[in-house]
């Protein structure tokens, strides 16, 4: 059993889309806190960054409930006119910021928002210094909005995450398997929800407990 795993842990939460939490903990309460002040934010917008997994796109649905922002990815900036793309929105959510962006679309979309005294919530995996942008006037824009990386999920809180994922479908699991799952499944939220999802069809199935034993019967790993 991993030391120094206490449940239940205790944890703030955030609403997010459909019925599911978004849990609270260093890695992410930067993030949080500057989608709780909106709309009192600094600049035309903030950029979310960090490793897969660590929880952006979960938090900018929470964000998204809040303003109505349409969630576009960068790659379909050139398809459609900002004014397409927002209808009647005040704000504006896009994925993987740089990857395969069409430059002039977004200084345009950005410069829509400026006029509309509205904002753009970025995400990608680098910070916005990092990023490869030849066009100037973007590159300006962007290095000047607030930039808050999200880490990857302690054991803290991807523990919290598997007890909730749990308790929402009315399974009660031991902390031995919380813990032999801190240790074996990827680090990402959506691999949390994949393996819970997994694990209480086959328990069902199987009209078994879910055990030790049995996540290591249903997902492998090493004893």
């Amino acid at each position: 059993m991993t030391s120094g795993l206490q449940l239940p842990l205790d944890l703030g939460h955030r609403p997010a889309f459909g019925h599911e939490d978004f849990l609270v903990a260093p890695s992410n309460e930067e993030a949080v806190a500057w989608i709780d002040r909106w709309p009192d934010w600094k600049g035309n917008g903030l950029v979310l960054y960090g490793p897969p997994g660590c929880g952006k796109t979960h938090l900018a649905y929470v964000w998204q409930a809040k303003t109505k922002a349409p969630l576009v990815s960068a790659r379909t900036l050139a398809i459609a006119e900002p004014r397409g793309i927002l209808g009647g929105a005040q704000a504006c959510i896009i994925e993987d910021a740089v990857s395969g962006c069409d430059e002039s679309a977004l200084l345009h979309l950005y410069n829509v928002l400026v006029e509309r005294k509205g904002h753009l919530l970025l995400m990608d995996q680098e910070p916005p210094a990092r990023w490869k942008i030849g066009l100037a006037d973007l590159r300006s824009r962007l290095i000047a909005l607030a930039a808050i990386r999200m880490g990857p999920p302690d054991d803290r809180l991807f523990a919290a995450v598997l007890v909730k994922l749990f308790n929402d479908r009315q399974v009660i699991v031991g902390e031995e398997v919380i813990s032999y799952l801190l240790s074996r499944i990827e680090r990402s939220f959506a691999t949390a929800r994949a393996v819970v999802e997994a694990l209480d069809a086959a328990a069902m199935a199987r009209r078994r407990r879910i055990t030790v034993p049995f996540v290591r019967e249903i997902i492998g790993g090493e004893n």
